[in-house]
């Protein structure tokens, strides 16, 4: 029977419109299909501008999730929502042909406000309102934020003149006035009037799928826009514009970019043309062109240095300078591992002879493993582990897995019921809980625990001033109470950390990913909304 392809999308009428057009193509193929609509954290949050939540994705990431939980098989977007670098796991699977990547300006009255120096423009983008502000200096421009419909009426209910949108959104779904006006001035986000389509990198049947809907030019086009915004460092913190386009005559790539500072005082223009198949480094060219004469700089003091910290969080593990980016601007971050981790020396008689079935519950264990064995000595053969990441490592350094739940409880469930044989070798830490080991013994499965590394504390005093504390594992909850107070918020990375924080701490959340960029947008949403 043909698997049903699950198509993952915002639940906005414009969103679901794309969804439905990416459906209608993959039926035509013969292909089964199920729309699948999941709230973004862009529609939930409508109190603050998009590029002040400082979420990367805020508009995807909550399709990410489902898509690396396996509750979707693809995921629709529009493609200047979704940032230049995707998640690990997940690919561009097709990119549809483009349709009107324009800004248009829908009138509340006349156009007779641009001869007035005073007017009120309404729009949620940053690069739109520097646009305009470097074009009409004396304007106001205020906040507009929802989906279009949503836009739409606000500009109805509001005194202003006008609000500025996506020309492909308002056309998708038939509403756009009219009287609208094409601001052919303005360049164009990177990448609008795109739809793109992403997937698992390891679904081979979903990126056949999804191949045959992909549209070579726009594509290329596209590609030329987000890696200049990309090249830039900008995303949706920075206004910045882009538009490639093939002349069909001259076979020539058209490319013009532009940087603003945020009050559109200031801006760089960039413009080139090459000549199609050579047009690898068109984007890096433009890009260091806007560089050269100051680009980075322009950013570097655009950043709101008005805003004060307002927040102080600590976390429990060393973050990188690209993870500690991550955090709102609002938000102050420290970090230090308070778990080291020392591999043990593991006796060659418990690798000598081939070991039926086996489990490691984190990176750690497969390290261990490696400090003492090499890969051809490991003669594993079924696998079995916790965490998407530690599956990755095992399959590049070890072998293949054989599944991976999310947490330790999950894979005790799924082994009780589906493995074969009663007996199993856990490589796992000194310091660990018991619910794995706990629950295979009470299903007359025999656990051969292994003691492969060990976890010391190296707890630090965390400062009186921050307000939350990041943990990702039950020991770094362990390792921070012997120094520190529990009058914080506990972001956890998993169930199993937030079950052991619960028992000491009064506030709790909960990653919807374990991974580190999670717990950092969890605390983003905590303290911006």
């Amino acid at each position: 029977m043909q698997k049903v392809i699950r198509i993952g999308t915002r639940d906005s009428e414009l969103a679901l419109w794309q969804a439905n057009k990416v459906q209608r193509m993959l039926n035509e193929l013969g292909y089964e299909t199920k729309i699948v609509p999941i709230k973004s954290t862009g529609d939930i949050v409508l109190n603050k501008p998009i590029y002040a939540l400082g979420i990367t994705g805020v508009f995807t990431r909550n399709l990410d999730i489902a898509l690396l939980n396996n509750e979707i098989d693809i995921a629709v977007h529009s493609m200047k929502d979704v940032p230049t670098v995707l998640p690990e796991g997940i690919i561009q699977a097709a990119v549809l042909k483009r349709a009107n990547y324009s800004d248009i300006l829908v009138l509340k009255d006349t156009e007779e406000f641009f001869a007035r120096k005073e007017a009120t423009i309404a729009t949620g983008s940053l690069r739109r309102k520097a646009m305009w502000l470097n074009r009409f200096p004396t304007h106001t421009v205020v906040e507009l934020r929802g989906n279009v419909n949503t836009r739409l009426q606000k500009l109805e209910d509001n005194d202003w003149n006008g609000a500025v949108f996506a020309a492909a959104g308002l056309e998708r779904i038939g509403k756009r006035p009219a009287g609208a006006v094409n601001l052919s001035w303005m360049i164009s986000a990177p990448a609008q009037g795109a739809i793109m389509v992403v997937s698992l990198a390891e679904d081979d049947f979903v990126k056949d799928a999804c191949e045959q809907l992909n549209h070579h030019e726009t594509e290329i086009c596209v590609s030329i826009e987000r890696e200049f915004l990309h090249r830039l460092e900008g995303g949706c913190t920075a206004p910045i514009g882009a538009l490639a386009y093939v002349d069909e005559k001259t076979e020539e790539i058209n490319f013009k970019g532009v940087l603003l500072s945020k009050d559109g005082k200031k801006k760089i223009e960039v413009a080139k043309i090459t000549p199609l198949g050579k047009h690898r480094y068109l984007a890096q060219d433009c890009a260091d062109y806007v560089i050269d004469r100051g680009g980075k700089q322009l950013i570097i003091d655009d950043i709101d240095v008005e805003e004060e910290i307002s927040t102080r969080v600590f976390s429990t593990k060393s973050l990188s300078v690209s993870q500690a980016k991550l955090f709102h601007n609002n938000i102050a971050s420290e970090s230090s591992d308070f778990i080291k981790v020392r591999s043990n020396r593991i006796a060659p008689k418990v690798v000598k002879e081939a070991i039926e079935n086996v489990i490691i519950t984190s990176k750690n264990g497969v390290e261990a493993l490696l400090d003492n064995f090499t890969k051809d000595e490991l003669n594993f053969k079924n696998i079995f582990c916790v965490g998407r990441r530690t599956k990755k490592l095992i399959q590049q350094k070890i072998g293949p897995v054989n599944h991976a739940e999310k947490n330790a409880e999950k894979l005790a469930e799924y082994l009780s019921k589906e493995m074969k044989g009663n007996n199993v070798t856990y490589f796992c830490s000194d310091l660990r809980l018991d619910t794995l080991s706990k629950i295979l013994s009470e299903n007359k499965i025999k656990v051969n625990e292994v003691e492969a590394y060990k976890t010391m504390y190296s707890p630090e005093i965390v400062p009186e001033n921050v307000g939350g504390v990041l943990f990702y594992s039950p020991s770094t909850v362990e390792s921070y109470l012997q120094k520190n107070t529990t009058d914080k918020v506990a972001f956890c990375i998993g169930a199993s950390t937030a079950k052991e924080a619960k028992k000491h701490f009064e506030k709790v959340e909960v990653a919807q990913l374990p991974t580190v960029e999670s717990v950092i947008e969890l605390v983003n949403l905590h303290y911006v909304q």
